[in-house]
């Protein structure tokens, strides 16, 4: 790599990584998937590894708690228990594993546009990726309408991905966007500038997001998974799936079910002070 570049600097603390127990974590086998490098071929499959492995999860929030972001408590929540987090906790964690194997790794922030018109502030965060010149989007953390894997910035470029399919945009002003197609065309996922972000820029958004009162992460849970054949999300007490056909099913979660299902179709597991904490958090809990 270059002189200076982030990769080399060290500012996402991946030289405080358990590489071997995040790979266990995400099931990488070095004899079956590849020893990892610095290139497309590593960076593709620990994309798909980890999104099939960590969910998305905003359940400290749900439950009051502070969301901290230095590697040591990542590692603890979404490694070692194993849990799940929201985008600056995922990315952050794929982040000091990129650079601790030597890609050249930045932060973007985005403005989410999958909710329709509105125009809501930066609160997303994303990696970008430089390998052999060329730039590819990372993000393991935008929960079931996400990526399995790397996305590249070109303008018109479109890739399938187990039957999803994801297109990249360019606006003015050197705006990335993010697109989705669905049965009914392409969707806007998230738009995004050009402008690097820092761990420190993250710590921002992760303020917003973990305790202003207008962050839809407050007062409800929130968990999702971004499957290869099916994709689901469980936002309050609605649990909702889509096939790559573009069906969706719904159907309410009563609190009695609330922590099978973040058990068992999530793969989150919860403490009893959790559970109990959550199911008052239900909006039909006790």
């Amino acid at each position: 790599m270059d002189p200076g570049v982030e990769g080399e600097s060290g500012l996402w603390s991946g030289e405080e990584l358990d590489l071997d127990a995040y790979l266990a974590r995400i099931g990488y086998e070095a004899e079956r998937d590849g020893e990892l490098a610095a290139d497309l071929r590593t960076l593709t499959a620990l994309h798909r590894a980890h999104v099939r492995a960590v969910p998305f999860e905003n359940l400290d929030v749900a439950l009051g708690r502070p969301v901290p972001l230095d590697l040591k408590s990542l590692q603890a929540k979404l490694v070692e228990r194993p849990r799940g987090g929201y985008c600056y906790e995922q990315n952050s964690l794929f982040a000091a594993v990129l650079e601790r194997i030597g890609f050249t790794v930045t932060g973007r922030g985005a403005r989410n546009r999958s909710r329709g018109a509105a125009l809501p502030p930066v609160t997303h965060a994303l990696l970008v990726v430089a390998i052999e010149g060329e730039q590819w989007l990372a993000d393991v953390g935008f929960g079931w309408q996400g990526p399995l894997e790397p996305v590249p910035l070109r303008d018109g470029a479109r890739v399938e991905q187990s039957g999803w399919t994801f297109g990249m945009a360019v606006e003015d002003e050197g705006i990335h966007v993010l697109r989705s197609l669905r049965p009914q065309g392409w969707t806007d996922l998230y738009a995004f500038s050009p402008q690097t972000l820092y761990p420190g820029d993250f710590t921002v958004m992760n303020h917003y997001s973990s305790s202003h009162p207008q962050s839809r992460f407050l007062g409800q849970v929130v968990a999702q998974r971004p499957g290869e054949d099916e994709r689901r999300a469980l936002v309050r007490d609605t649990l909702s799936t889509v096939r790559t056909d573009g069906v969706v099913e719904e159907r309410p979660v009563p609190v009695n079910e609330l922590i099978a299902t973040l058990e068992g179709l999530f793969g989150i597991e919860l403490d009893d002070e959790e559970r109990t904490g959550l199911e008052r958090v239900h909006p039909a809990g006790p």
